[in-house]
């Protein structure tokens, strides 16, 4: 809304849409009244017709650009492409009325334009109205997509508790003592990261965002640590398959949360350790693309994934059907997309469709 005087008498309203030429007629307008407003006084309100549905209607408003005099009366509409030489032609007219009222003393601000300035208000706290309501919803969403990520991937230590109790179990004297503390202190590790990601759930159930804690980050330690962990060489034995290592020592430090790193890193893992045969491979590399950015690559020799499917796979609960006894390629995917997005990095894969396929991941240096 552009107003050129206070106690305006010549009370004008201009409805636009979003075209570029909208503009340039608003400000042709209100420079015009501006020259003018030592001759007469006006105000000019400008109406966005996709923001104010109902002061379209109320004005009866069929095309746009349109410029309608409110104040004095009676109401007149201008029209098309040559609002301002259709002003022209009226002017001297719009004049000639705003001195007749003032001799008359007839107030400046008549029942149609009280209506609209209220229109106005309204419309503009509906507007806001909408606009909360659409963000809390949207928080909403997203709290509850996070809070299925932890609840998903809490899965995995317990899963990795219970697989070294299991094997105390089974084992029994036959586990040499050194094995056996061990194998506990796999357990309590698991369990310290179960209680954080528990902490975690209960923090997104209060905060619709994906908490991070940012730090100097070592990539090759976090890689040695799950190399030496008991539950994904477990797996990896299982099927009798390969993991080969390549990430450089000398790579520099990046800026990330280290359990979040770790948690992308095992999903992807874990997805090509179901979906790769026994006797297949997995390869794990890293390089310093950019002064700005690492990049992980994971590929393994699996099913592979279709090539129109590369995106869809990090959308929500979208899963592919690798074969008819898999539960679906895609499982906490879209937890990494989130939490890679989260370190403004990028995440992407390369399939063939055929035959395995290849995850990608850059993250900051610091």
């Amino acid at each position: 809304m552009t107003v050129t005087s206070d106690d305006a008498a010549l009370q004008l309203l201009l409805f636009v849409d979003d075209r570029p030429n909208a503009l340039e007629l608003s400000n042709e307008l209100s420079n015009f009244l501006v020259k003018e407003q030592a001759k007469v006084a006006a105000e000019l309100q400008i109406i966005n017709v996709s923001e104010y549905p109902d002061l379209v209607e109320h004005f009866k408003v069929v095309m746009t650009p349109a410029l309608i005099k409110t104040n004095p009366l009676p109401r007149q509409t201008i029209t098309g492409k040559n609002i301002m030489a259709e002003l022209q032609n009226y002017w001297d007219s719009w004049r000639h009325q705003v001195s007749s009222a003032a001799h008359s003393q007839v107030s400046s601000l008549n029942p149609d334009l009280s209506f609209s300035s209220q229109l106005l208000r309204l419309s503009d706290q509906i507007f806001q109205l909408n606009q909360a309501k659409q963000e809390l919803e949207e928080q909403l969403r997203f709290k509850d997509r996070i809070i299925s990520m932890l609840a998903h991937d809490l899965r995995n230590p317990l899963t990795a508790v219970s697989l070294a109790l299991e094997t105390v179990e089974i084992s029994g004297d036959r586990l040499s003592a050194a094995k056996r503390q061990e194998l506990f202190q796999h357990a309590r590790r698991q369990v310290k990261i179960s209680d954080s990601m528990i902490a975690d759930i209960l923090e997104a159930s209060h905060h619709a965002s994906l908490e991070l804690r940012l730090q100097r980050t070592n990539l090759a330690q976090i890689w040695q640590n799950l190399i030496s962990d008991f539950s994904l060489n477990h797996q990896l034995e299982a099927k009798q398959l390969s993991l080969e290592v390549n990430i450089p020592p000398d790579l520099p430090f990046i800026f990330a949360d280290e359990e979040r790193i770790r948690q992308v890193v095992i999903n992807i893992l874990e997805n090509a350790i179901k979906y790769t045969p026994a006797g297949g491979k997995i390869s794990v590399s890293a390089l310093h693309r950019t002064a700005q950015k690492l990049e992980v690559m994971i590929s393994d020799t699996g099913v592979g994934i279709p090539a129109e499917m590369k995106e869809k796979i990090f959308e929500h609960r979208y899963r592919i059907q690798a074969n008819n006894h898999a539960a679906g390629y895609g499982i906490g995917l879209d937890t990494c997309q989130q939490i890679i997005r989260a370190h403004y990095g990028q995440i992407w894969v390369d399939a063939s469709g055929k035959q395995g396929s290849c995850f990608h991941f850059t993250l900051p240096v610091y």
